[in-house]
């Protein structure tokens, strides 16, 4: 006979938490997103308080946006505010065979991909900016969600300093992310031959 899996129990406690503005909303979800799948709530408490953990530092977890948000707040009013987001179904539970890890609801996730896709729009206009290509690197390893959102901020703000770089960019993508490409590219070149027509 199998023995039974015994899961280690989840039990929320929000405190006196009742709501959090939308700023804590997305640095919350933006710290969950490089546990996803992979880390639990405890994990998530560590990165908003900005701790020197030897896991958070070895998974360069110091490296998120988010890390260090909450550092003025102690460890059990961040954790409040983590199972707030859970009760609110911005984050959900899902357990890998014993232990529950962070996941997305469909909800965290409108927020989080647009948040994400943002970061690396400017990042990428840093990039432009400095004539150094790092984020292109990165994107191959992005969720595809975000991609196309960042070529979307793309093709409204982009200059014609960016084809260069998308030029780049499309040479190590995919086909569909490459099509995507090459009509941003069209687009600002359109647009730049209607600002030199007037």
């Amino acid at each position: 006979m199998s023995k039974k899996i015994r899961r280690v129990p989840v039990v929320l406690d929000t405190g006196e938490i009742k709501s959090l503005p939308p700023e804590d909303i997305k640095m919350i979800l933006r710290g969950a997103d490089e546990l996803i799948s992979t880390g639990g709530r405890s994990m998530l408490v560590k990165i908003l308080k900005g701790s020197k953990d030897k896991k958070i530092l070895e998974y360069k977890l110091d490296q998120c946006p988010a890390y260090g948000y909450y550092h003025d707040l102690k460890l059990d009013d961040i954790g409040k505010r983590i199972d707030w987001m859970i009760k609110k179904d911005y984050l959900r539970i899902k357990y890998d065979y014993r232990l529950p890890l962070l996941i997305f609801s469909p909800q965290g996730w409108e927020i989080e991909k647009e948040t994400f896709a943002e970061e690396l729009f400017i990042r990428f206009c840093m990039d432009v900016k400095e004539k150094n290509a790092r984020v292109v690197f990165e994107m191959k390893e992005v969720n595809r969600q975000v991609v196309m959102l960042v070529l979307d901020k793309i093709a409204e703000n982009g200059t014609e300093e960016f084809l260069t770089y998308l030029e780049a960019w499309k040479l190590m993508e995919v086909k569909k992310v490459a099509a995507r490409i090459s009509t941003v590219e069209n687009s600002i070149k359109q647009g730049i031959k209607q600002s030199e027509s007037r």
